[in-house]
């Protein structure tokens, strides 16, 4: 006779409603800033201190020097970042966090008429971040994947349950010989793709009218097309002006 178990196990991505800064307890920070050329005017400090302050736990962008509480659960992981905005006249910035699926989960503009950079750019820094509140935990709701063990005798096939989407393809690894990626559902249409050690996901997908076909948002901000071909992920991905490559993630 068969025997069926279930078992239950949480992935790694949050769903976001209503989610603020100071729900997090950890706020990666990139190796280098948006926008910024070179020197990035010591920012990256004045940021990590300040966060320091109000309680968070300051990590590197980089997944695999992450606590092992974080790495657990990336998803309790809030990404900032420093944009540069400025203008002719004022030196601007945008302080922003992010989540693991890359929503914004806060904005901060501020700019002023100090035009030496250093003084400048840390003068808008601190004004952003006056609105950031102080890091007052709460647990990052997760989505549930069911796996379903199915033993036989003497042979034991295991399956995984997938969520029901319009593409009906696999959850799992993918790889184009240089880069190797989870696939992660987020809903029934809707599912990223993840680097082992990013806590970015290197791509989102969300459906377009045509199925098996979608609407990717790269880690870069790039905004390009996917599909399924043969059970691989097909993505082209933009080289410049008009241009686009044809990149094939395998199906491991």
């Amino acid at each position: 006779m068969k025997k069926l178990i279930t078992i239950i196990a949480a992935v790694c991505f949050a769903f976001s409603y209503g989610q603020k800064v100071s729900d997090y307890k950890y706020v990666a920070l990139p190796e280098k800033f948006s926008g910024f050329k070179g020197d990035q005017y010591k920012l990256d400090v004045l940021l990590s201190k300040t966060l320091k302050q109000k309680q968070y736990v300051v990590v590197s962008g980089s997944r695999s020097q992450w606590p092992a509480e974080a790495n657990s659960n990336p998803c309790g992981v809030l990404n900032a970042d420093v944009i540069n905005d400025s203008g002719f006249l004022r030196n601007k910035i945008i302080l922003e966090f992010k989540d693991c699926n890359s929503k914004v989960i806060t904005s901060q503009k501020a700019s002023t008429s100090i035009k030496e950079f250093l003084e400048g750019y840390q003068d808008a820094l601190k004004q952003a971040l006056v609105a950031i509140p102080v890091s007052s935990p709460k647990e990052i709701q997760t989505e549930m994947v069911i796996q379903e063990v199915q033993s036989t005798n003497p042979v034991m096939e295991v399956q995984v349950e997938k969520v029901e989407n319009s593409s009906n393809q696999q959850l799992g690894k993918y790889s184009n010989g240089k880069i190797d990626l989870q696939k992660i559902q987020i809903d029934s249409d809707q599912f990223i793709l993840v680097e082992n050690n990013s806590s970015v996901p290197f791509a989102t997908f969300k459906p377009t009218t045509k199925k098996d076909t979608f609407k990717v948002k790269l880690k870069s901000g790039e905004s390009t097309i996917g599909y399924f071909e043969t059970g691989n992920i097909v993505i082209e991905m933009p080289k410049g002006g008009d241009d686009y490559t044809k990149e094939i993630f395998i199906l491991k």
